[in-house]
């Protein structure tokens, strides 16, 4: 594998903040394709841990039309039954294949709540961080996000599901902790991006209320991203696998488009691309 030159501090973070402003001008949602360079992720573990056969998704996922590759070396399974990783684990998964991934010219996230593990990936050509417990578990994260100046999407999640709660003011509450971190650290307003969590320490209830609550965090001022892609919740209304949840991921992130959502994240590009184009041009005849 012929390594990258790391890229700069600066040049990262202007980079990210290019990707992230041009994707959000565009009329219809950015597509956000996942590569999950691990053994047991919920749909597709094992599939892409071998090198060559992450390098092949991700030219896959550039044919098909991907705006943004999202590059994750542990499971964060949005229920039960996610194996902790080191962020020495988590290193010598993303060591083999990153760097080679961010050459192929479509801008990398890297998913990892390991400040160590995205410092290494913005080093080797990853432009945005996307940390699944929004800045506040690991301390180190914020002030690392504050220094390379890249974007980062900060996600809602919780320790435990709770039914009884409501979801939408705890989500709030999530965000406003998360977005004071960033303000404390010095991470500028206009590189953070919200994400609901979908399926990450809510019931199947409730990531159907966040999703169609998405309204709610407009009071934020900041861009949505949304990753229902093959959750859980939809085998709640249709029972079915993972695999078996493309329909039902398509219809959660059209309505998602349809709330204000600017990034959707999806393991099938293609169709969820083609969805978003065609109502797009539906919508525009009115």
């Amino acid at each position: 594998m012929n390594v990258s030159p790391s890229p700069s501090v600066t040049t990262a973070g202007s980079a990210g903040s290019d990707v992230l402003r041009t994707l959000l001008e565009r009329p219809i949602p950015a597509v956000m394709g996942v590569l999950n360079v691990t053994p047991d992720s919920f749909s597709d573990g094992g599939e892409f841990i071998v090198p060559e056969q992450a390098l092949a998704r991700a030219r896959a996922m550039i044919e098909a039309g991907v705006d943004i590759i999202d590059v994750g070396a542990e499971s964060t399974r949005p229920y039960k039954g996610a194996q902790p990783v080191a962020a020495e684990g988590e290193l010598a998964r993303l060591k083999p294949v990153l760097a080679d991934v961010a050459a192929l010219g479509v801008p990398v996230s890297i998913d990892s709540m390991k400040a160590d593990v995205v410092a290494f990936a913005l080093d080797q050509g990853a432009v945005i961080a996307n940390d699944v417990w929004g800045l506040q578990r690991d301390a180190a994260m914020a002030p690392l996000i504050a220094a390379k100046g890249v974007p980062v999407i900060v996600m809602h999640n919780r320790d435990s599901v709770d039914p009884a709660i409501d979801i939408i003011a705890d989500m709030k509450a999530f965000f406003q902790r998360s977005l004071e971190i960033a303000a404390q650290a010095g991470i500028a307003h206009d590189k953070i991006v919200l994400d609901p969590g979908m399926g990450f320490g809510k019931t199947a209830e409730q990531s159907m209320i966040a999703l169609a609550g998405l309204r709610e965090f407009d009071l934020f001022g900041l861009p949505i991203l949304v990753g229902a892609s093959r959750k859980r919740f939809i085998a709640s209304v249709s029972p079915s696998e993972p695999k078996e949840r493309l329909a039902g991921s398509i219809a959660a992130h059209l309505i998602a488009a349809q709330r204000g959502a600017k990034i959707i994240r999806t393991h099938d590009v293609a169709e969820t691309l083609q969805a978003l184009r065609v109502a797009h041009a539906i919508e525009s005849k009115q």
